[in-house]
């Protein structure tokens, strides 16, 4: 069996599979994560959860996996670069195996996203021989998760995948991390929707401003700008690390466009007469992050 645990900003979800039946569901279930409540809270409610699998299922975790917002940095074993506040600068990692008391893997969220997709999702589905997967998530933020061989390569920083706090354009201004015109700030869902509302001088959600291209001038800008941007960054990837599957998942990775002419703006910046690697839509969905946690250890 294989436990996985997805610790979200507003909801903690857990799985167990069963491996030898080609990781069919034996339970799963969903619970708040009320973070509003406190880092230590939030460890109970993750051992809450663990609890309520084992009394659903009368199975007993031997080890779990564990996908978080952030990432575990190596020399402290504290959890970083969170935007959920409540859990930097916590050791997370070690506190979750001293509370259940069982060797606990854990990854960040786009990592998990990358895995689940490359061992259940699209990636084994169309490409099984892939050696390189990367996962993007552009959605509220923009991640990103590097699977090699099968496994999740996290890096000595910690940091293997973050593509999104790359640096891609000074219009995209100040970000979060304290870094200016990264990735995030121009491609993202919210920066997308600011673009738009800052032309405009009114907000429109992101899906009605993919809809609206052809009666609205500055909805096609804004979707422009998107593919140019993203030609660009993911030109980056691959100039850098030659995968042989980009997976995108998030809000964003809805846009059809990204699937056509996206495609096009990234072969006009890869370092090669013409680009083999497959730009895929994800199948999993949302339950890629819990399946890629379960899939860690």
């Amino acid at each position: 069996m294989k436990w996985g645990i997805d610790l979200g900003g507003t909801k903690i979800e857990g799985i167990i599979l069963d491996s030898s039946n080609e990781y069919s569901v034996v339970a799963r279930q969903r619970i708040p994560t009320e973070g509003d409540k406190g880092y230590h809270h939030v460890l109970f409610q993750v051992k809450r959860l663990v609890e309520a699998l084992t009394k659903e299922s009368g199975l007993k975790p031997a080890k779990i996996g564990i996908g978080t917002p952030g990432s575990i940095y190596p020399p402290t074993g504290h959890l970083k670069n969170s935007n959920s506040q409540h859990l930097n600068d916590q050791p997370l990692l070690a506190d979750l195996q001293n509370l259940l008391q069982i060797p606990v893997a854990m990854a960040n969220d786009a990592n998990c996203f990358a895995l689940a997709e490359t061992r259940l999702g699209i990636v084994s589905e169309t490409t099984p021989n892939a050696k390189v997967v990367f996962g993007v998530i552009m959605g509220t933020g923009v991640g990103g998760g590097l699977v090699v061989n099968g496994e999740v390569l996290s890096g000595v920083n910690g940091i293997g995948g973050e593509w999104g706090h790359n640096f891609l354009h000074e219009s995209g201004g100040q970000c979060y991390c304290g870094k200016t015109g990264c990735v995030e700030t121009v491609i993202s869902g919210p920066a997308l929707e600011q673009y738009y509302t800052a032309a405009s001088g009114q907000y429109k959600p992101l899906k009605d401003i993919a809809a609206d291209q052809k009666l609205d001038p500055l909805a096609k800008s804004t979707i422009d700008r998107l593919l140019k941007y993203f030609g660009i960054g993911v030109s980056g990837i691959i100039n850098m690390i030659d995968p042989d599957v980009i997976v995108i998942g998030g809000g964003v990775g809805n846009i059809d466009l990204l699937y056509s002419k996206g495609i096009e703006e990234i072969k006009k910046h890869v370092f090669n007469p013409e680009c083999n690697t497959q730009i895929l839509k994800p199948k999993l969905g949302d339950s890629a992050g819990v399946f890629g946690a379960a899939f860690l250890n």
